[in-house]
C-alpha cells in the first residue's frame, strides 16, 4: 500500500513490506519504485523490513521540485529513514547510488551501510570517441525532453536478455513519463552532475557495496568505473561486485545474481 511522506517541496511515495532490520530502496532516473520488484519480495522474504520510494519527480511522489540533485534526493531518503526509524541500510540505483553515498556522509548515525547499484556517483571526463557511444547520444536526447530517446537509451541500457514483464513495464515508464510535469523532472535530473556525490565519497564511514554490470552502455570500462568508487572512499570501507553480463540494471535484468550478492552483505552490515 502506497504511503506519502511530505517533505520540503513536496511529498514523497513509498510502500513498505516485511520485518526486520530497515532497508530502504530507491530507484534511478525515469523509473517508479517498482524498478525494484524483482527485489522487494526477496529481501522482505528474508527477513528485512524493505521500504522502496519513489524519487521526486518519478512514480507517485509529487511531480514538479525547484531541483533534482543528489543531494535533494538524499535528503529526502534521509527523511523517509528518520520517519520510518533507523538505523537503515540504503540502497541506490544510478542517480540514487549518487544520493546514497551523500547520505552516507550526512548522517551516519542513520545509515549503517550502503548498496550502490550502477551509481551515478563521480564526475565523469569523456573523450570524443565516448560521445559517439549510442547510449551517450540517447541521453544527450533526454537531456532536451525526448521521451523517444529514453526510450530508446532504456533499449540499450539492458543488453542481451530482458526482463519477461519488459513490454508492459515500458508501457508502464511511458504512461509515467507523459503525466505532466514528469518528463520535464526526468530532463532535469538528467542534466545534474554527479559533482555533488563525488565531493563525498571521502567522507563515507560506513560500509558500502559498489555494484556494477560487466555491460553497462554508460562507462567505456564498468569495472574500472566501480575500482574508481571503491578507490575513493576511505580504505576498507567498499568493496565491488561485478554482475556478468549486466547493463545499467542489474536488479532488474539479473535479479538472482544481484539479489545473492546483496543478502551477503545485508547479512554482515544490516542491524535493527
Amino acid at each position: 500500500m502506497t504511503e506519502f511522506l511530505t517533505v520540503d517541496g513536496g511529498t514523497i511515495a513509498y510502500d513498505v513490506t516485511g520485518d526486520g532490520p530497515l532497508v530502504v530502496l530507491a530507484p534511478g532516473i525515469g523509473n517508479g519504485r517498482d524498478a525494484y520488484r524483482f527485489v522487494a519480495p526477496r529481501l522482505a522474504e528474508a527477513g528485512y523490513r524493505v521500504a522502496t520510494a519513489d524519487l521526486r519527480g518519478a512514480g507517485e511522489s509529487s511531480a514538479v521540485w525547484p531541483s533534482y540533485s543528489r543531494t535533494d534526493i538524499a535528503g529526502d531518503l534521509l527523511a523517509v529513514i528518520r520517519h520510518l526509524g533507523w538505523p537503515a541500510v540504503l540502497v541506490g540505483h544510478s542517480i540514487s547510488g549518487g544520493a546514497a553515498t551523500i547520505a552516507a556522509a550526512q548522517a551516519p548515525e542513520l545509515i549503517t551501510a550502503v548498496i550502490e547499484l550502477a551509481p551515478f556517483t563521480r564526475a565523469q571526463s569523456f573523450k570524443l570517441s565516448d560521445l559517439r557511444r549510442k547510449a551517450t547520444i540517447k541521453l544527450a536526447g533526454t537531456m532536451m525532453g525526448r521521451l523517444s530517446s529514453w526510450k530508446g537509451y532504456l533499449e540499450l541500457a539492458y543488453p542481451g536478455r530482458k526482463p519477461a514483464d519488459w513490454t508492459a513495464q515500458m508501457a508502464g515508464i511511458e504512461a509515467m513519463l507523459r503525466e505532466p510535469g514528469r518528463m520535464k523532472a526526468l530532463q532535469k535530473m538528467t542534466q545534474t552532475s554527479p559533482a555533488d556525490a563525488g565531493e563525498r565519497l571521502g567522507d563515507v564511514r560506513v560500509p558500502a557495496l559498489i555494484v556494477e554490470g560487466t555491460l553497462d552502455p554508460d562507462w567505456t570500462d564498468p569495472r574500472a568505473e566501480g575500482e574508481a568508487i571503491v578507490a575513493a572512499m576511505p580504505a576498507g570501507r567498499a568493496r565491488l561486485e561485478m554482475i556478468e553480463g549486466a547493463g545499467h540494471y542489474p536488479h532488474v535484468q539479473h535479479p538472482d545474481e544481484t539479489v545473492a550478492a546483496m543478502l551477503t552483505f545485508l547479512r554482515a552490515h544490516a542491524r535493527a
